[in-house]
């Protein structure tokens, strides 16, 4: 466990599914007052949600931490954060239940999390994912997830890993990111505008990309505008688990 850190520690986490489910994998990052990454840790998940990956992520992060060090813990999961600063006091009083009365989803991970953050300083911060000089602790989190989805295996400081390589869905600098293909091209390089059944304007994506939701779409595919860029028509207005 961290305890001899400094008076605030600043930390990344996410997770990562390839298939949402699919092979998934957490991770999470701690840095020195510079924002230097000077502890990291990944682990695989066998076959998981990408909902259960983040959520695995922030408690491996938290029951790493010395409880009485306050924190900041940026995440590109607004559904993990909701879930245990939005939705849960809701949940809690009707009895780990949704307002439309549907169990909890992924309740075991919650009420975990809940016990880890009672008593503690936590400042919980948004920051959107692969996102041109975005933040570098998220950015460093969500490739060691996507390395720990596809290899499976345990990684990290103390196993005295190399950093986890670029991901695909990184952005590089001028806006723009390597597609698969090879080629460059802006994230939401896209053709042929049209609108599906609802009022959500769709494009045909030109190139291929990750959702959201954390599963890929292909070229050619259906994709619209969400808070965090572009991805799945159905994801860009999904409220997560705990509406």
């Amino acid at each position: 466990m961290i305890e001899d850190m400094a008076e605030r520690v600043i930390a990344a986490c996410d997770g990562a599914s390839k298939g949402n489910p699919g092979p998934a994998g957490w991770a999470w990052v701690i840095a020195d007052g510079d924002g230097t990454v000077v502890r990291w840790e990944a682990g695989p998940l066998g076959r998981a949600t990408n909902n259960v990956a983040e959520l695995t992520a922030l408690e491996s992060l938290l029951t790493a931490t010395a409880p009485d060090v306050p924190m900041e813990i940026r995440m590109d999961s607004q559904y993990a954060m909701k879930a245990v600063t939005t939705w849960l006091p809701g949940w809690k009083r009707k009895g780990w239940k949704t307002s439309a009365g549907q169990p909890v989803a992924n309740q075991e991970l919650v009420v975990s999390i809940d016990a880890l953050l009672d008593g503690r300083s936590v400042e919980f911060r948004y920051v959107p994912a692969h996102q041109v000089d975005g933040d570098r602790l998220n950015d460093f989190a969500d490739r060691a997830a996507s390395q720990a989805a596809l290899a499976q295996r345990a990684a990290g400081s103390e196993h005295g890993s190399p950093e986890p390589p670029p991901s695909p869905d990184t952005p590089r600098s001028g806006g723009a990111r390597r597609g698969s293909s090879g080629g460059t091209a802006k994230t939401a390089a896209a053709s042929r505008p049209r609108t599906t059944g609802g009022s959500k304007r769709t494009l045909n994506a030109k190139f291929p990309g990750r959702c959201r939701c954390g599963r890929s779409y292909a070229a050619g595919e259906s994709i619209a505008k969400n808070p965090e860029g572009w991805g799945h028509p159905a994801c860009a207005t999904a409220t997560g688990d705990g509406a």
